[in-house]
């Protein structure tokens, strides 16, 4: 089911909702969609970060029987942030910053739960990968209770880049993963800190990990072999908070 953002289609209007600035959660785009307009549609996509599909045409005709000629594009309920942008503003506003990074997480459900964890939590940012990742769309923020209408969430093209940045800037990054070499609250949470959270099937790639300060697990006394993911992403953060409150 497709999500219900503000949806767009034909080729023209799509170049110009990009030129215009919008923020777009992604664009479906017929396979073989060729000719000059699609080239200038392709050039326009270059110039921003917006995950892009090609998809059959079976699949546009489905979310819409307009002429789309073979491009729908999706506008973003939420303006995105980057990175290197917030984290300035956050030491400069005298916060020891809070973030939690969400790799290669799909489910809108658990990224709207995990958003309105850090609204309460008081977490300055979320996260995302521009590919392969959930987007806050209508699900996402309605399950949120509204959250991401507040909490800055960045969107960003490389993680291990963002990663290394966070580093360079003093954060402290702790991974949550089965491979943890102890349980969540032998970690330190005081300082700048960015909590990473990766997929319940595939966990966190193992080149983001190689550049976190610590691995922490959450200990499973039942015959269950893992919590979901939000749930996870609560534990820790309250971990967090109750370290820093201290």
């Amino acid at each position: 089911m497709e999500e219900r953002n503000e949806m767009i289609f034909g080729i023209r209007a799509v170049i110009e909702a990009i030129e215009a600035g919008k923020d777009i959660d992604k664009v479906l785009i017929k396979r073989d969609l060729g000719g000059d307009l699609a080239k200038e549609l392709f050039s326009a996509l270059k110039q921003v970060e917006c995950p892009v599909q090609r998809v059959p045409m079976e699949k546009l005709n489905r979310i819409t029987r307009k002429n789309h000629q073979g491009v729908i594009a999706f506008i973003s309920s939420i303006t995105y942030q980057k990175v290197e942008d917030v984290v300035p503003m956050l030491f400069d506003e005298g916060k020891s910053p809070l973030l939690v990074m969400l790799d290669g997480i799909t489910d809108v459900r658990n990224f709207g739960a995990i958003a309105r964890t850090c609204n309460c939590a008081a977490v300055d940012a979320i996260i995302i990968p521009q590919r392969n990742s959930v987007t806050a769309n209508a699900d996402a923020i309605k399950t949120s209770a509204g959250a991401l209408h507040t909490l800055p969430v960045c969107r960003e093209s490389n993680l291990l880049e963002t990663i290394k940045y966070l580093k360079e800037s003093g954060f402290h990054v702790v991974a949550a993963t089965e491979k943890g070499d102890y349980d969540y609250d032998k970690a330190d949470y005081k300082d700048p800190l960015c909590i990473i959270m990766g997929a319940e099937d595939k966990g966190i790639p193992y080149e983001h990990l190689a550049l976190c300060d610590e691995w922490v697990k959450i200990p499973i006394l039942g015959n269950i072999e893992s919590l979901n993911v939000s749930v996870a992403a609560g534990v820790l953060i309250y971990e967090a908070v109750k370290q820093r409150r201290q």
